[in-house]
């Protein structure tokens, strides 16, 4: 039964996350006059389709739930003969193409504040969450206020977790403003824990941390904002040391790394379950504006450079600049589904 719910709430969580995110395209392509071939729920083999009346678009639902399209005349295809030029995306303004191409981010990143303002309306909101509410390390006090971790500033819980995150095993200093308006700065050194079969479980640190409790619209609106912010703001920072090697690609989850998490999360509720929803809608939103080709932000990157230079990028080498880096992609989501595989075991 367990098995089951994960199964259902993996579903729920991608299928919507998708769903949401190529609605945004599929939205702003019909606005712009965009001929769109299909509508895609799902990757892989095609389960089934349909047409609405007076409407070109194959509407289909394919068998894999990690996934989604929405393919337009021009997008991929540079001469399509059938298909009327107006009627291509190249025949767009550049505003048109722009707004088609970003409208799956922004639509992820409303369906995440909406997620998140739901949460905290009907559960409540703890703010501020970067207090030590009990400690047993000398020099960390009820109520002081971290500031940083290893100097890496942190202003929320969701870089705290980061930098905490990023320090692993070793000792590291924490820096935290007392009541009085004093200032210290302690070493910690985490004590790994480990399960009945000797398997790293996590940390601990000597200390648990506290927030403030709020209830009501405001506080729901108030929090939905932060949080979403919050998490942006964690993402940025977790591409970065990903970057500069202070964070292993080993660490990445792919379908299988978060099928195991959405079981965890399926594990303690449904208000869990939403959490993670919102946590994977701004992720898709947010690599999704990365300026890296075969994601929304490359489509992004070559309308901006097409804004500078004044002209058009050859549609032959942006297409075969996207296909080059969208096999790289299926490449590294393969090496990130093995390293998936290892830690089940």
């Amino acid at each position: 039964m367990s098995l089951l719910i994960t199964i259902l709430a993996f579903v729920f969580i991608l299928g919507l996350t998708v769903t949401i995110h190529e609605f945004g395209h599929f939205l702003f392509a019909k606005k712009a006059g965009i001929y769109v071939y299909e509508f895609s729920i799902g990757m892989g083999p095609r389960l089934f389709k349909f047409k609405r009346k007076n409407d070109e678009t194959d509407y289909s639902i394919r068998l894999l739930p990690i996934g989604g399209y929405v393919q337009m005349a021009g997008e991929d295809i540079e001469v399509d003969k059938d298909i009327p030029k107006d009627k291509l995306l190249q025949s767009k303004t550049w505003l048109k193409r722009f707004l088609t191409m970003v409208a799956g981010v922004m639509f992820n990143f409303l369906l995440a504040i909406v997620v998140l303002f739901i949460i905290a309306l009907f559960k409540g909101v703890t703010l501020d969450a970067t207090r030590i509410d009990t400690s047993k390390i000398e020099g960390l006090k009820k109520g002081d206020k971290i500031i940083s971790i290893d100097g890496n500033f942190v202003n929320n819980y969701d870089k705290l977790a980061l930098e905490l995150s990023v320090a692993g095993s070793k000792k590291f200093d924490i820096k935290v403003k007392h009541k009085d308006g004093s200032y210290d700065t302690v070493a910690i050194k985490p004590k790994a824990i480990y399960d009945k079969k000797d398997k790293l479980k996590g940390y601990e640190y000597g200390f648990t941390i506290t927030g403030k409790d709020e209830k009501g619209i405001l506080a729901a609106i108030k929090y939905a904002f932060i949080k979403f912010v919050s998490i942006i703001e964690q993402m940025f920072f977790t591409v970065w040391y990903l970057i500069t090697g202070k964070i292993s690609l080993k660490l990445l989850s792919g379908p299988v790394g978060i099928f195991s998490i959405v079981g965890s999360a399926a594990k303690t509720g449904f208000f869990s379950v939403l959490s993670l929803l919102a946590l994977i809608s701004v992720n898709v939103g947010f690599i999704n504006l990365l300026p890296i080709p075969a994601f929304d932000g490359g489509h992004i990157l070559f309308l901006i450079i097409e804004k500078i230079k004044g002209s058009k990028v050859n549609p032959k080498v942006e297409n075969t600049i996207h296909t080059i880096f969208f096999i790289l992609l299926m490449v590294l989501m393969l090496y990130i589904t093995f390293n998936d595989v290892l830690r089940l075991f």
